[in-house]
């Protein structure tokens, strides 16, 4: 069998930070879990095609920050601020108490591992062929400076009777390194045929060091 380990549990609290970050004693443990789980599924239904690529949250005793991090951060505030505004009462609702939410623009979504997967994701939605889809956004990956990419897509390629994966991987990618900069994302890609999954890993360099 094989031995993997997500390349993002690996890492946190090691190089990299918790996309939840709050403290609660074991009464109040399950319940904040449940709302993160909630408020992140609202999100990414609500803003599909936002180009969200995380959602960090914080909580203090009676407020909670949700900070978007978004490709297209136009399409989250929408006309004179008016879709963030029906997002946070939304979230308010969600959360039942006070929720602000900061937006933060990713200037270059070729070398963030979710958004190419879900650009992946959506472009075999529109029936493009899946290894013209993997073979651009590697290049584009490579040509933005990365040091690595891999992709995997998994499931009824091309319409096919039986599920295969198949996949491209460019340039270096040292994924026993805990100091390697690792970044994963995944997306699933709903098509005619079935669901296909579209998996992630991009080097940008170690921790420390100069990266893309």
């Amino acid at each position: 069998m094989g031995q993997k380990v997500h390349p993002i549990g690996f890492r946190t609290g090691v190089t990299r930070d918790w996309d939840s970050r709050w403290y609660a004693d074991k009464h109040n443990f399950s319940k904040y879990l449940v709302e993160d789980y909630n408020v992140r599924r609202y999100i990414e239904k609500n803003l599909a095609f936002a180009g969200i690529a995380k959602t960090e949250i914080e909580r203090t005793e009676d407020e909670v920050e949700v900070i978007i991090h978004t490709a297209r951060p136009g399409v989250v505030i929408g006309r004179r601020g008016a879709e963030v505004d029906k997002l946070r009462e939304d979230l308010s609702s969600v959360t039942g108490r006070k929720t602000t939410i900061k937006i933060k623009e990713i200037t270059k979504p070729e070398v963030n591992a979710q958004l190419v997967a879900q650009g992946i994701a959506e472009q075999m939605m529109k029936r493009v062929n899946y290894r013209r889809a993997m073979k651009r956004a590697v290049e584009a990956a490579i040509q933005a400076g990365v040091f690595g990419i891999k992709i995997r897509c998994a499931g009824r390629l091309g319409g096919a009777e039986i599920a295969r994966s198949d996949g491209y991987t460019v340039g270096n990618l040292p994924l026993q390194k805990l100091k390697a900069n690792i970044d994963y994302g995944f997306a699933e890609s709903s098509t005619t045929m079935g669901n296909i999954g579209v998996k992630v890993w991009i080097y940008k360099g170690d921790v420390g060091e100069a990266s893309a």
